[in-house]
């Protein structure tokens, strides 16, 4: 499990593609402080340490992600340099400053504006139309490994295009530069996880 607040901005060093796909991923997190078979939530992914060391001054961990993983994220799209936001597991007894996430995606989301809010920018996604409805104004979501509140929500039809939900964030210059928010641009892919509350929320209320 974790909270959505990123720790690290991790940055993929290579790109393996056989069987499965390992990423090797140089980090600030001390190798001996990782176990082998530990959990890291990767822009919001939650992968498995099968390596780990240290080489030519950078610490770097690695995880396998299976075909699965890369059609249902936006890790398919990940080449060497390619910046990631990084969480550890959470452990008992740490402070829960985000909200509950479980580092499995529920979709891949588009980032369709963003334009300046004072000192923060205001974010605008395209999600998905089956995620919209665990999608709440003020509620929580989680984009990239980040947990964020949502400030308003759209449900649109342009065309004969089938539906999608558009929502609103604003981030801040904090979160902006100890994140990969700060490089982001119009275009972009993002993972999307729903609040895990809307989710079990939505299954009691759904009536058979």
């Amino acid at each position: 499990m974790f909270t959505g607040i990123v720790t690290d901005v991790g940055r993929v060093r290579s790109v393996e593609r056989r069987g499965d796909t390992r990423f090797v991923i140089e980090t600030a997190y001390a190798p001996d402080g990782i176990a082998l078979g530990a959990s890291i939530a990767c822009s919001g992914c939650c992968l498995t340490v099968v390596e780990k060391g240290a080489s030519g001054g950078r610490n770097w961990f690695a995880v396998d992600a299976s075909a699965e993983t890369l059609a249902c994220t936006s890790l398919g799209a990940w080449a060497e340099g390619t910046p990631i936001n990084l969480e550890r597991a959470l452990k008992a007894g740490d402070e829960l400053g985000g909200h509950i996430v479980s580092g499995h995606v529920d979709g891949v989301g588009t980032i369709v504006d963003m334009r300046p809010d004072g000192d923060s920018v205001r974010f605008t996604f395209e999600a998905p139309d089956e995620l919209g409805r665990f999608i709440a104004s003020k509620g929580s979501v989680t984009i990239d490994g980040t947990s964020l509140t949502v400030n308003e929500v759209e449900d649109v039809r342009e065309g004969t295009n089938e539906a999608r939900t558009r929502f609103g964030v604003n981030i801040i210059p904090h979160t902006q530069a100890v994140t990969t928010w700060g490089q982001a641009k119009v275009g972009n892919t993002v993972n999307l996880e729903i609040d895990m509350l809307a989710r079990y929320v939505a299954r009691l209320a759904r009536k058979d």
